[in-house]
Order: C-alpha cells, then structure tokens, then sequence
C-alpha cells in the first residue's frame, strides 16, 4: 500500500480490470471518480515505474517520494490527458521531469542496468550481464566487478537527456517511438541522443578490460 495525496492506495490485483487498456482506466477514473480504476493503474506500474525511479536517482527514498509525486500529478492532471495517446509515455514524460527536478536539487547521479552492447576495437561488453543490477554478486570475478562499476560510473556521467534516453530505451525497454513520446521529443531526436550516448559510452569505456 502507498499514499497519494494523503490517501492510501491499496496495491493488489483486481479480476474486474483485468482486460481493461491502461487508458480506459484512466478515462474510467476521470469520467466516475471509480477509485479502483486509478489503483489499478499505480498496481501496474508500481515496480516498473519505482526501479526505473531509483536507477534515475540511485535513491530508495528519493525514488518513492517521486513515485508519489509522480502519481498524484496524474490524479491532478487526468483531465489534461489526451485520450488518443497512450498513457504509458505520458506517465513516463510525468516521471522523468520529476526525476529531473529531483536531481538538479539533490545533484544526485546513478547506475543503470542495460540489456545492450558496447565497446570497439574488442572491446564488447554484454551490459545485461554487467550491471545487472545495482550490487555484484558475490560469486562475479573480480574484473567483472570492476568492469560494471566503470560502465555504471560511465553511464551515470552522461548529459541528463541522453541518460534519460538509455535508461527508457535500454532499461524499461521502451521502443523509440514510446520513449520519444514520454521526453516530448520527435523520434528522430531520440534516435540522435541514442547515437551520441552509444558514442560517448564507447568513448569513454574503449580502454575497459
């Protein structure tokens, strides 16, 4: 259970909105005032959205905190939600200035896990396996460690547009098309900022290993 605007919301599956579009849901909440439906929608997104959060902010409490700010701006703004967009990029563009603002106050900077490749002349690292998560198991090698740490440093170094880019694309898995939406950008810029963080990474990871 979390609260949101003072009031608790309980976080448990329910059979009736099973087949409901995250969108209906949220037209469903706007138009009745059904609370379920708006509890529904924070239970669908309660992990995704909460580890993407905290691999932005690197932060346990600074991610919950802008969880919740996160939805209580969807409570207070679903009236301006454009129903024939998807709700999915609009949460995110939502979250991602939150994290934003989070981070300009807090000058926080974090890791992330990335299911990509990167790296030149040999050097190719497989980056789900490196930075998986946010410690390393305790039977990874040495170098192995020492690698991820540097691929987390690297990543967390980039501009706060192109990291914002990887962490949507690599890590929620976002098509170019969804991510673009929730950054407000055209996909074509998002294909540029992809570009030049691969370049920076490669860049600043050619001598790893």
């Amino acid at each position: 259970m979390i609260r949101i605007a003072n009031e608790t919301i309980a976080l448990t599956a329910d059979c009736r909105w099973e087949h409901w579009t995250d969108e209906e849901l949220l037209l469903e909440y706007r138009q009745t005032g059904i609370r379920e439906a708006f509890e529904e929608l924070v239970y669908r997104y309660e992990k995704e959205l909460y580890n993407y959060l905290y691999r932005c902010l690197a932060n346990a409490a600074n991610a919950e905190d802008v969880f919740q700010k996160t939805f209580l701006t969807v409570l207070e703004e679903c009236d301006t939600f454009d129903a024939s967009r998807q709700f999915r990029p609009w949460l995110y563009r939502i979250a991602a200035n939150k994290a934003a603002d989070d981070h300009r106050k807090k000058k926080r900077y974090s890791a992330v896990s990335m299911d990509a490749q990167l790296g030149e002349e040999g050097n190719t690292y497989d980056l789900a396996s490196t930075v998986a998560g946010n410690e390393p198991e305790p039977f990874e090698e040495p170098m192995n460690r020492e690698i991820a740490g540097k691929v987390r440093e690297a990543v967390a170094a980039l501009p706060e547009q192109l990291r914002q880019a990887v962490y949507m694309v690599y890590f929620q898995g976002m098509t170019y098309r969804e991510a673009a939406a929730a950054l407000g950008i055209h996909s074509s810029s998002l294909a540029q900022r992809m570009t030049g963080a691969v370049t920076k990474l490669n860049f600043m990871l050619k001598n790893v290993g």
